[in-house]
């Protein structure tokens, strides 16, 4: 491990957060907004169900850690949501088992630490019409259907409120744009980096909402290595020097504004 010790923030779930370090992915933004200021770290596993999340779970967040993420952000429910395939394999999980699934996932990751924070993210919606395009007959026996994601989707903002932990539900963020179903979504399924800054907006609204201590949200942490140094670039007075940690660049300083960048 690398030092200093910065807070990490943990990505975890299927193919949506695997592929979230994609050219303008919402994993890439976060990471870009957080620079030295946290760690993210991804844990995405493509194909994932929260069946497959549950057998491991142990061994991404061992209890016994040294060391706990200060956030975890959890994305399990679209591959749940898929229909029963009549093979009986498949990734369908039944609602009820999914909530409990989900459930356990929340309940052991609240076991951390007490300064562990969690935001849970639903299934988005999809464009069934896009994935026939770009996956052809493949998803015949196993469909996916906004109306089931809307379901899912419901069933876990439950569960979250009943735990109390913060939750985006990606189906109605992403429908409030009227033209989600052909700028959001790449293939039907993930993210376009239009989509990403959806996502990331709302991630961004919990951490500055949120009255956690300390604040996660990246304009309130501190800068790693913000000290004066004699050895930056010279001001043009010719008499001190320019700190240029404490500069914030004009894309970052949209989403303060705006809380969503045009620049992507």
């Amino acid at each position: 491990m690398v030092g200093p010790g910065r807070p990490q923030f943990v990505l975890f779930g299927s193919s949506v957060v695997q592929q979230c370090f994609n050219d303008g992915g919402w994993g890439a933004i976060l990471a870009d907004l957080y620079d030295r200021k946290a760690d993210i770290v991804l844990r995405g596993y493509s194909g994932w169900n929260s069946r497959c999340a549950l057998q491991v779970l142990h061994q991404i967040f061992p209890k016994e850690a040294a060391d706990q993420p200060s956030l975890v952000i959890v994305y399990f429910g679209g591959n749940d949501s898929i229909q029963p395939h009549p093979s009986g394999l498949g990734a369908h999980v039944p609602l009820p088992e999914y909530v409990e699934n989900m459930k356990k996932i929340a309940l052991h990751l609240k076991s951390l630490s007490d300064k562990t924070r969690l935001i849970f993210l639903t299934s988005p919606p999809v464009n069934e019409d896009l994935i026939r395009q770009h996956f052809g007959n493949l998803h015949d026996n196993q469909a996916r259907t906004n109306e089931y994601c809307h379901i899912y989707a419901e069933a876990l903002v439950d569960l979250c409120k009943q735990l109390d932990i913060k939750v985006i539900n990606l189906c109605t963020a992403i429908q409030q744009r009227e033209d989600w179903a052909t700028t959001c979504l790449t293939d039907g399924i993930h993210f376009t980096a239009e989509g990403s800054k959806i996502v990331v907006k709302e991630i961004l609204k919990i951490l500055k909402k949120a009255e956690w201590e300390p604040s996660l949200y990246w304009m309130s942490m501190p800068t790693e290595f913000a000290e004066d140094s004699p050895y930056y670039m010279v001001h043009p007075d010719g008499k001190t020097t320019m700190n240029s940690s404490k500069v914030v660049s004009r894309w970052k300083l949209e989403w303060t504004r705006n809380g969503i960048s045009s620049k992507l």
